[in-house]
């Protein structure tokens, strides 16, 4: 048994509305970096084109990486993610093993049992969160040490590359490329390595199919249980212009029902459409969950033509995102893709000074226990 305590996040969240950081893979483009910046030696000869792995950066680059930590913090962030959004053995499988496709095979389970047992491509993944998130506490604790400002480290967790909840294979709909089960282990490798690495949160984002959502929180809940530690969670989905979770087509209020079991410390959206289009659905999402709400879209819809990819300015987020908050919808805000320090520093300052989101309860604090004060 471990006794409750509030989280310090959900202190913040009962006075002001909190920041979270923007995009790592657009702000990493603004740095000009080429294939053998990510190459680096220890990758030279990999077969494969590795520069659209924005999580291998973290080994190569760890300056860099550093640097925009730095620069969300800030820019105002209370919270920063790890560079983990693919760091799981499945994604990172894309880059480093040959597509059976190809060769005229098929990904299936076969396949990707190889993939998961393959111990390269684990302890790859290890790696990357286990640093990836000392790299950001590193830099949470120096900015929140220097400015007498608490920061917090989430453990980004993204939605894989592979689909539970859809066949690819429109002649036999009953076909999945993994199992439940296989998708579960990759989630919770990556879950212990966050934990390893310092996170104080976690965060399931992004989230296109909610099967997929639900294998990352069982595998949160069983390495919590073998573990005996806890950290709050964070759940996060991406919708369509109808407010459905892409790939599962689930409604807002069905993926909560979905995902209420988990008991995060918070729920919302991200990407998705862009914040014009996203009002409406985090209106409804705000009017059924019991929990704190974030919001962090996409900066609109991509532009290639754009410096970032996407069309809105700071000025043009922070705007909506004040429109949020005077809606009463949030109480964690920042962005996804498109938007740069420069864009959360605008965020923060259109918010500073704005209540957060009422919560007609109050928030779950059973999902954090310090190992000091844990019983048996």
């Amino acid at each position: 048994m471990t006794r409750a305590h509030q989280h310090p996040l959900q202190k913040i969240l009962d006075s002001r509305i909190a920041i979270i950081d923007g995009a790592m893979g657009t702000t990493i483009r603004t740095y000009d970096m080429k294939e053998a910046d990510i190459r680096g030696e220890r990758f030279r000869d990999a077969r494969k084109d590795l520069l659209n792995n924005g999580d291998l950066f973290t080994l190569t680059q760890p300056k860099m990486i550093g640097d925009i930590h730095r620069r969300f913090l800030e820019a105002g962030a209370d919270i920063i993610e790890t560079n983990t959004f693919g760091a799981t053995s499945i994604s990172q499988s894309e880059f480093f093993v040959d597509d059976p496709r190809e060769h005229g095979g098929r990904k299936d389970p076969a396949f990707y049992q190889k993939i998961i047992d393959d111990p390269f491509l684990n302890d790859l993944a290890w790696e990357i969160n286990e640093q990836s998130a000392r790299q950001c506490r590193e830099w949470a604790d120096r900015v929140g040490n220097a400015t007498s400002r608490q920061r917090f480290v989430a453990g980004a967790i993204g939605p894989l590359t592979v689909s539970l909840s859809n066949s690819p294979d429109a002649d036999d709909p009953g076909f999945r490329v993994m199992t439940f089960d296989q998708v579960k282990v990759a989630y919770a490798q990556q879950v212990r390595a966050l934990i390893a690495g310092g996170s104080d949160l976690l965060l399931v984002e992004t989230i296109f199919d909610s099967l997929n959502a639900k294998a990352a929180l069982v595998a949160i809940r069983e390495v919590f249980d073998e573990g005996g530690k806890e950290l709050p969670v964070m759940i996060s989905a991406a919708v369509g212009r109808g407010g459905e979770t892409m790939i599962s087509a689930q409604t807002i209020e069905a993926f909560w029902n979905a995902v209420q079991h988990a008991k995060p410390l918070s729920v919302g959206l991200n990407c998705s459409l862009g914040p014009d289009l996203m009002y409406p659905f985090l209106e409804e999402l705000s009017g059924k969950a019991d929990v704190a709400i974030s919001a962090y879209p996409n900066a609109g819809l991509p532009n290639p033509l754009s410096p970032t990819g996407f069309d809105l300015e700071p000025q043009d987020m922070a705007r909506y995102l004040a429109d949020f908050a005077r809606g009463g919808l949030i109480n964690i805000a920042g962005g996804c893709c498109g938007n740069t320090p420069e864009h959360i520093a605008a965020i923060a300052k259109a918010l500073e000074g704005q209540p957060p989101r009422r919560l007609e309860v109050a928030l779950p604090d059973e999902s954090y226990a310090p190992e000091s004060e844990s019983v048996a």
